[in-house]
């Protein structure tokens, strides 16, 4: 049901409530204001009553000029006696009896009403299920991918080998957990991936729970951090109550040190939120039972804020630094990346990973997936070099200022001190192969000498 069937259902159930409460509590009122019983008598003695409807105590009537009446009747045995003897015409109209069953509904359906449509509010606001409401500030934030939703695994990573080994013996824990503890041993409880931007230690631990077929439970560091005092602690029990009902899981902590910076320097002192919930996450690590099949993983490109009690053995026992690829992972990350991208037969990986030392893994996707706009641009059905050189000089150099305005002249001596770049690295020994040269504008320069590795 999507949110617009929702909202309408909603507004309509709004709307009988509404209408039951007016129906129920404001009454329906009568055209006339009754009169009182003794002129009723007064008028009935002088004959202006033509006919009455007697309905338990209310009689409703007409006079002779056409004017209807309503007035409420006591006991009062001689008033059929009266009415006949100044001939109006009588007619009786039994009280129509309701179920007891009938009559309760009628009362109590509206009140009903209105609370479930306050608790609906409430589950809205508290998040429902998944907490994810106004008022559900203590609840995780925490995302979880299943093993069926998590397909990534270790033929996805590259460029990152010696970090893939360092983990590889938490998958093989989480597969077979009595393997080592048979003999004693202890898994790492924690394991601190440290590193650029862009390095792919989200991937490598995605990687983990999907080469170990268990659940992956995401969040940033920034998500326990309120400004609600206890509200950060409280979501750091509810994401580890939720990781051990789903044990054996991964747990990972993106930006850690957005809440695991060393205690002592926030704005509050010593008993600011942010060493509260840092207080818990220590607790919970390393103060607790039943959580043997519970791994967190933290990522982070500042490890030297990082409290030194979070560091130490038996919370974060293993550090695995995620370094910028070498040439041969940047060709091994192109390669993953060109799986999904019809590709041409001329290009070559080996080349562009030369072309782009630097490059991070999320860098070298950037590029892949620029090459497939070029190529996309020019209705092409293959991305080809051409494509990939295209999208690496973009974004190296820059766009293409074609619509700049330059002088011959300028032009000409750009043209020779392109050139000079390239016969100085012909002619040194020990330089760089000249990949391209081109005088074509490109951010802030003129020109551009190109050499590969």
């Amino acid at each position: 049901m999507n949110n617009l069937t929702k909202n309408l259902l909603l507004w309509l159930v709004i709307a009988i409530v509404l209408m039951s409460v007016f129906n129920n509590f404001g009454g329906r009122q009568p055209v006339d204001k009754p009169i009182e019983y003794s002129q009723f008598i007064q008028r009935v003695k002088q004959g202006e009553v033509e006919r009455v409807l007697i309905r338990d105590h209310e009689v409703l009537g007409k006079l002779k000029d056409g004017k209807e009446f309503m007035t409420y009747a006591p006991d009062d045995p001689g008033l059929i006696g009266d009415l006949l003897q100044n001939g109006v015409v009588v007619s009786v109209k039994p009280r129509e009896e309701q179920s007891l069953l009938l009559t309760i509904f009628i009362n109590w359906f509206p009140l009903l009403l209105l609370v479930g449509v306050w608790i609906f509010f409430m589950r809205q606001m508290q998040g429902g299920v998944g907490g994810r409401g106004a008022m559900s500030f203590g609840k995780s934030k925490a995302r979880m991918l299943s093993e069926e939703q998590n397909k990534t695994t270790f033929d996805d990573v590259a460029g990152v080998e010696e970090a893939k080994e360092e983990v590889q013996e938490l998958v093989e824990f989480l597969r077979d957990p009595a393997k080592f503890q048979k003999l004693g041993g202890r898994i790492p409880r924690g394991v601190l991936m440290t590193g650029s931007p862009g390095t792919g230690k989200t991937l490598l631990a995605k990687a983990i729970a999907g080469e170990a077929k268990v659940p992956f439970f995401s969040i940033s560091g920034s998500d326990f951090v309120e400004m609600f005092v206890g509200v950060g602690a409280a979501r750091v029990r509810d994401m580890f109550e939720q990781a051990k009902k789903h044990a054996p899981c991964i747990i990972f902590i993106d930006e850690i040190d957005a809440v695991g910076r060393q205690r002592g320097a926030g704005l509050g002192g010593g008993h600011d939120e942010r060493e509260q919930t840092l207080n818990q996450l220590l607790v919970e690590m390393d103060g607790f039972e039943g959580t043997e099949g519970v791994i967190v993983i933290a990522a982070t490109n500042r490890p030297d804020v990082l409290d030194p009690a979070l560091l130490r053995p038996g919370r974060f026992d293993r550090h695995v630094y995620v370094p910028l690829p070498d040439i041969r992972g940047r060709e091994q990350i192109i390669k993953v990346h060109m799986r999904k991208v019809p590709v041409a037969d001329n290009v070559d990986a080996n080349i562009i990973a030369r072309g782009t030392p630097g490059f991070s893994g999320a860098d070298l996707a950037n590029l892949v997936n620029e090459a497939a706009l070029f190529a996309a641009r020019a209705n092409k059905r293959l991305v080809d070099m051409d494509d990939f050189e295209k999208a690496k000089d973009k974004i190296v150099m820059g766009a293409e200022r074609r619509s700049i305005v330059m002088p011959e002249k300028e032009r000409m001596n750009t043209a020779y001190h392109e050139s000079g770049h390239a016969v100085v690295a012909k002619t040194l020994p020990n330089t760089d192969p000249v990949h391209k040269v081109t005088i074509i504008p490109r951010g802030r320069a003129l020109g551009v000498t190109m050499q590969l590795p």
